[in-house]
């Protein structure tokens, strides 16, 4: 007999649940936790829903340097740095600091750049960010971030899931099963990458950890098909693929109503959304059919892999209802071993690729509307030392792995413009006023978007879990 989802009984979903345990006992029983997957075959499990209180903001673009961007060169001026410049860092300031690379006492340095105010709030920019500059009064610049973390991997992991160690669900899965996704026929989380190469902390970042699969980031390409397998093999027509996913989709609803397993679910919602990303996915990474002003705006190039093209993307994408994208761009991680890593040559060459881009992504969805329901993110891992890393006695100025504080920017949704939130001290070592450590971040993000943090959990192995673990707190000074 086959059991139609609604009249599973709910000692069957009992018997299922069991199941299920013993089956994935190895990784845990979160899965069977969303039973809202085990009611109905037909449910989509990225509908939209609503958010807890009302909300300013119901997208979220998060622009991810990867590697660290040093803020005492590009959001954090520092005087003192460059009156002390080649000075030994006072003794104790690093007592008992454990540094990534350095070692003996390290000498102070200066930025080589120059900062300038700029718009009617007096933001203190790089000269390195001219692009930026021009949205100044537009973003929020924070400047008392700090992390727990100082090695790439696992502070790329902790800054996108709230905790250092693989496994956990990262921001843009928890959003997406906290609110679903407005857009039918795409991803709700998409994630694009350029720069070098992919980030440390590799797809865990933009993983669903313990949630159901369903909502991990779908990372789409630059070049050739954006993602892997959308294009019907030679000989396939679209008839013979819709009547193949009909008769699969008959026989994993078979196996779902027997069995109870929510991965069944993500596996027929999958199916159906790729059927469906085959039309709308080469209507949406054909940005060659945008105005040439906006092309002049971001700097884009049709056809190339660029952080460029993926920001131009980004807007595509939340203008068509996706909830989440991220967008990775990989070099930041600035030691001074050579020319193609210090601050003197590479840093220019970094913020040169992405500058534009990022200021053009929040004037153009200012203009299209859009900027004030989508909050946009801007900011790496950990911070840079203010001191000269000087790895083997190079040559070429650099700065080693610094968590004690750093600079993000964020954008839009709510959050107060023109604002500069947080001091560090004259030197840019420790935070001095208004500490802002991941999970604030991750707190007020989520408030904006309508979530209360504390009461967005999943159970998993016997307890509630939410992104901002045990702590957070919604800086409420930045919205």
């Amino acid at each position: 007999m086959r059991y139609l989802p609604d009249r599973v009984s709910s000692d069957l979903l009992r018997a299922a649940t069991r199941r299920h345990f013993f089956k994935q006992s190895g990784f845990g029983i979160g899965a069977a936790a969303l039973t809202r997957l085990m009611n109905a075959a037909d449910v989509n499990p990225m509908i939209a829903r609503p958010p807890m209180f009302p909300a300013k903001a119901k997208s979220v673009i998060y622009l991810f340097m990867a590697g660290a961007p040093s803020q005492v060169d590009l959001l954090d001026p520092k005087p003192m740095l460059q009156k002390y410049d080649g000075q030994n860092v006072p003794a104790e300031l690093t007592k008992g600091e454990r540094f990534a690379f350095i070692k003996g006492t390290p000498r102070l340095l200066g930025s080589p750049f120059e900062f300038g105010r700029c718009g009617k709030s007096g933001a203190e920019i790089s000269e390195l960010f001219p692009h930026l500059k021009t949205v100044a009064d537009d973003i929020s610049i924070i400047r008392s971030m700090h992390t727990t973390q100082f090695n790439h991997a696992p502070a790329q992991i902790f800054m996108n899931t709230g905790f250092q160690i693989i496994g956990r669900p990262s921001m843009g899965s928890w959003m997406t099963y906290g609110l679903g996704s407005e857009c039918k026929d795409l991803p709700g989380f998409v994630v694009l990458i350029s720069g070098e190469n992919q980030p440390d902390g590799g797809k865990a970042c933009w993983g669903a950890g313990f949630l159901p699969s369903v909502y991990q980031g779908v990372e789409f390409r630059s070049q050739g098909d954006p993602v892997l397998f959308l294009t019907n093999p030679e000989g396939v027509s679209e008839k013979t693929r819709r009547e193949s996913l009909d008769l699969i989709k008959m026989l994993n609803e078979q196996h779902l109503a027997s069995n109870g397993d929510p991965e069944i679910q993500t596996r027929i919602a999958s199916y159906e959304m790729a059927y469906r990303m085959q039309s709308s996915v080469p209507e949406l990474v054909d940005i060659s059919k945008e105005p040439e002003s906006v092309h002049k705006l971001y700097g884009t190039q049709p056809g190339k892999k660029s952080f460029a093209n993926n920001c131009l993307l980004a807007r595509r994408l939340v203008e068509r209802g996706v909830r989440f994208v991220q967008l990775y761009h990989r070099g930041w991680d600035n030691h001074g071993t050579s020319s193609h890593d210090d601050i003197v040559n590479r840093l220019p060459s970094l913020c040169q690729e992405t500058d534009q881009a990022a200021a053009a992504l929040v004037a153009d969805l200012k203009q299209h509307g859009l900027l004030d329901s989508t909050i946009v993110v801007w900011g790496g891992e950990f911070g840079r030392t203010p001191m000269n890393e000087a790895r083997n006695k190079s040559k070429f100025l650099g700065r080693d792995h610094h968590p004690r504080a750093f600079s993000m920017w964020v954008a839009g949704g709510g959050f107060k413009p023109g604002l500069t939130y947080g001091k560090t001290d004259d030197l840019g070592y420790n935070i001095a006023e208004d500490p802002v450590d991941v999970h604030d971040l991750h707190a007020t993000i989520l408030h904006q978007m309508g979530i209360e943090h504390t009461k967005l959990t999943y159970r998993f192995q016997g307890r509630d879990f939410r992104l901002t673990d045990v702590a957070g707190n919604v800086i409420t000074k930045l919205i």
